[in-house]
């Protein structure tokens, strides 16, 4: 296939240059109907062509014009059988990936700091979760992968599961051996679904990790908006083999894609592939040359660490993205979330994320040595304002147990609830999420009993400001039970 045509963008330009009169939505018309200010600012070009599935421009619930040949394009370049285009992010090839193979009732062995994206899929689907633990990391304070060893005691238990989900590469870029992991469950004749949402650029460069369609996988969602220069929301989901249907997979991303796609979205994926198969490797290059360039600065500053090769070795630490740039900054005496917001205050400098110990920086193709120049600098100044000034906190990282699952997620979300205070919940069943920042780690899902540790370990948080995410009640004061009939007495 000629990886340098764009059928779906040059579709549209024509379309565009044609400048045909419309009678469809969306009502702006080109412009001519938006607010004069966001008009000029965005420009004529992006809004010609922010349009509807009208007949020239194919349909992405039904492919069979240009954005056929854009994902079949895109397809090869990933090393796929099939590719399927996502204007609903990331999370919607996820949700799409779950749902086209666990039915309710069905198990799927997934890593427990799995995305929300994919709780959410397991409540539509009705499925029920095997957790299992992601190796911690003690001298970070950060979650890794799952292992090799883990999945094979969970498929031991669990040989009926439906699916096995692997985070590959994680937010902090560690793999695991993918290949070891998808040799493993395709013994059970089990699909192994990966969650490729930061490694779009690992498809293209020898010296990234391996990534989920090379190691065998049979589905992989990508957002090619993280690191590979299509625009936000717009993402892809690989698939190979004959463990998972494709047209079944179609039918759910339709159900699950909105019926007006943005065309904008889908012209930045069919571009941002033909740019990834011709220079893919020059792109992977230029960023790992860089963030090899950071590393070896950011290590040379006091108080500041940035692991590396030095990493590798263990069984959830096979491989890593070096692109990904994460700062132990526990040694200057203040939080991940201080330093996030001293860059942003002093140096106008935004990152990825922060936690309790750490900040991650992304370098990709689009940054420059001057870039990385402008973080380096203002780290070298934060150093020298903070690094022997502040002790040093201990490292503590510490999670409960995974509580007991009761009923499925879905019937907990569904269930009838009220709501309780969070110190006087101890031994009913949860109907909501509750995250705590770091590490990350769901604390408790819809169904699971809660424990005295879970409502401590939350309150901990809580009390040094630690953001928590996911209950209703914002405060949690109060956090939504399952309401247990009362006996007869």
């Amino acid at each position: 296939m000629d990886q340098s045509s764009t059928p779906l963008f040059t579709a549209l330009r024509r379309h565009a240059e044609r400048n045909p009169l419309q009678f469809h939505i969306p009502g702006h018309k080109k412009g001519r109907g938006s607010d004069e200010e966001f008009r000029e600012f965005l420009g004529e070009n992006a809004l010609s062509i922010d349009l509807i599935n009208i007949a020239p421009l194919d349909d992405l619930h039904q492919p069979a014009g240009v954005i056929d040949e854009a994902q079949k394009l895109a397809a090869e370049a990933f090393g796929a059988d099939y590719t399927f285009f996502s204007v609903q992010g990331t999370s919607g090839a996820i949700m799409t990936m779950i749902l086209s193979v666990c039915s309710p009732g069905d198990k799927i062995i997934v890593p427990r700091n799995v995305h929300k994206s994919v709780l959410s899929a397991i409540i539509f689907a009705g499925a029920r979760p095997v957790f299992v633990s992601p190796v911690r990391d003690g001298n970070l304070g950060i979650d890794h992968g799952i292992t090799t060893s883990a999945v094979r005691r969970a498929l031991e238990r669990h040989p009926d599961a439906k699916a096995v989900l692997v985070i590959n590469p994680t937010y902090f870029g560690v793999c695991a051996n993918l290949r070891e992991i998808v040799d493993l469950v395709h013994s059970y004749d089990i699909p192994v679904l990966v969650d490729e949402a930061h490694g779009v650029l690992i498809h293209f460069h020898d010296e990234l990790p391996i990534s989920a369609m090379q190691a065998g996988a049979d589905m992989a969602a990508t957002s090619v908006h993280k690191l590979g220069g299509s625009m936000t929301q717009s993402s892809i989901l690989n698939v190979k083999g004959t463990r998972v249907n494709p047209h079944r997979i179609q039918t759910i991303f339709s159900m699950l894609t909105t019926t007006s796609t943005s065309y904008l979205l889908l012209a930045s994926l069919d571009t941002a592939r033909r740019n990834l198969a011709l220079n893919g490797r020059a792109m992977a290059e230029h960023a790992i040359s860089l963030a090899r360039y950071a590393r070896r600065e950011i290590n040379a500053i006091p108080g500041l660490y940035c692991f590396g090769d030095d990493i590798l070795g263990g069984e959830a630490t096979y491989s890593y993205d070096p692109t990904k740039i994460t700062i132990h900054v526990r040694h200057l005496g203040i939080t991940g979330y201080d330093v996030e917001n001293w860059l942003r205050e002093k140096h106008r400098i935004e990152v990825e994320l922060s936690d309790m110990y750490n900040i991650l920086a992304l370098i990709t193709p689009g940054d420059t040595k001057e870039t990385v120049d402008a973080l380096l600098q203002a780290l070298r100044e934060m150093s020298e304002t903070f690094y022997q000034v502040n002790e040093a906190k201990e490292l503590v990282v510490k999670i409960p147990e995974i509580p007991q699952l009761s009923l499925t997620p879905r019937d907990a979300f569904y269930a009838e609830t009220e709501s309780v205070p969070l110190a006087e919940s101890a031994g009913r069943i949860i109907a909501e999420f509750i995250y705590v920042y770091p590490p990350g780690i769901p604390i408790l899902l819809p169904g699971e009993v809660i424990s005295q540790a879970n409502i401590d370990y939350i309150l901990d948080h809580l009390h040094v400001g630690l953001p928590v995410k996911g209950p209703e009640d914002p405060s949690l004061n109060c956090v939504k039970v399952i309401v247990e009939e009362t006996p007869i007495s």
